[in-house]
């Protein structure tokens, strides 16, 4: 009788392992997914240093949507170290001087964003060169009073995670205690009661768009990339922060309470809309929120802080819609929402659309693959 009930247990867990396997992708066409993306655009901007000409303005290399890219490319590394890639963000870093585009005195996180990558660069390789502008101009948002800088939600992605890499390179508390105050300013103050409603667990982009403001179906208006970025931001933190940092534990509940709206807007195609709360507006396929919504619930099922049985499903319909659907024969990636701050920004978002800016769509997806790659 022990040894039926012992062969029944393994037989089942012999069930559980190859449902599991058959589930999650195989690493070897998940690797291929990303490199074949990342190879597109690295061939498409080979002259790292080009600026962009968007809309009748000249934009340096360093801007936000490079710096995403960047973080994508650099995860990517994690995985794959080749050395093109390496190169490939050296010799951007390099270019810049290790700097930031409108000088290195700024409060504007949209132009800081690119000292996630020097600082990942300089763990690998330090040199005091490749710190020396981005630790002085977080030094400087340290030391003064300012807490509202954060007043758009694609900026707690683009300069919390600066401040959380310092705080653990350096081990200084100041980064971690002034990256608090300014987050919980932007989530609980700005505008009139901050810009994430408790109620559904989700941000609006901006204070303009706080009730009164509604979508055509009389919904909050909450932009799909722009939950995406806070929800990235919260697992680059995460990433950082010592387990004994004293507000480690209001991040992962901020995590916790986003994980669970996000999967119940999800399409029965495996995407999110550009607005979260009405399909009916710009509504359709999106890369970019789909990517980083699954970039940030593979990396919780991996670190345990999401149910498996409950979020694999969802995560794994979003990576596999974005492989089959949406990247191109040749890598180019279909579906990316060009810049905006709301749904009908950007538009239109197509198979075939090319967005405004390329870069930071590419950066979302090697986000969410290296994940998907991590959780084999």
């Amino acid at each position: 009788m022990r040894k039926k009930l012992i062969f029944t247990v393994l037989l089942a867990s012999a069930g559980l392992f190859c449902m599991n396997a058959q589930t999650l992708p195989d690493q070897k066409e998940t690797l291929e997914a990303m490199t074949k993306v990342n190879g597109y655009f690295m061939k498409k901007y080979a002259d790292y240093r080009t600026p962009s000409f968007v809309r009748g303005v000249t934009r340096p290399s360093n801007i936000w949507t490079r710096g995403v890219y960047y973080e994508g490319l650099m995860a990517l590394y994690s995985i794959y170290p080749r050395e093109e890639y390496y190169d490939y963000a050296y010799d951007w870093s390099e270019y810049h001087n290790w700097g930031m585009r409108n000088g290195n005195t700024t409060r504007n996180a949209d132009d800081y964003c690119c000292g996630q990558t020097y600082i990942d660069l300089y763990n690998i390789c330090p040199k005091p060169e490749m710190l020396k502008n981005i630790k002085s101009n977080i030094n400087m948002l340290v030391n003064t009073p300012q807490v509202n800088d954060w007043w758009w939600v694609d900026a707690v992605q683009m300069g919390m995670p600066v401040f959380a890499k310092l705080g653990k390179l350096t081990g200084e508390q100041k980064y971690f205690d002034k990256m608090w105050e300014m987050y919980q300013y932007t989530r609980n103050v700005h505008g009139e009661k901050g810009m994430y409603n408790p109620k559904d667990c989700l941000w609006w982009r901006d204070q303009d768009f706080d009730p009164p403001y509604k979508e055509p179906n009389g919904e909050d208006c909450y932009w799909s990339r722009g939950n995406g970025w806070v929800y990235a931001a919260l697992v680059r933190v995460l990433n950082e922060i010592p387990s004994d940092e004293k507000h480690r534990q209001d991040y992962i509940n901020d995590f916790l309470a986003m994980s669970k709206a996000i999967k119940n807007c999800q399409r029965e195609d495996g995407f999110w809309n550009v607005s979260l709360h009405d399909p009916t507006n710009f509504g359709g396929k999106e890369t970019t929120g789909t990517a980083l919504f699954v970039y940030g619930m593979a990396w919780g099922v991996r670190n345990g802080f999401l149910d498996r049985s409950e979020y694999l499903p969802v995560l794994l319909k979003g990576w596999n819609a974005m492989v089959k659907e949406a990247v191109h024969p040749n890598g180019f990636l279909g579906f990316v929402q060009g810049t905006g701050k709301e749904p009908k920004d950007g538009q239109p978002v197509t198979y075939d659309s090319v967005p405004d800016f390329e870069d930071y769509g590419v950066g979302c997806f090697l986000l969410a693959g290296t994940e998907i790659y991590k959780l084999q």
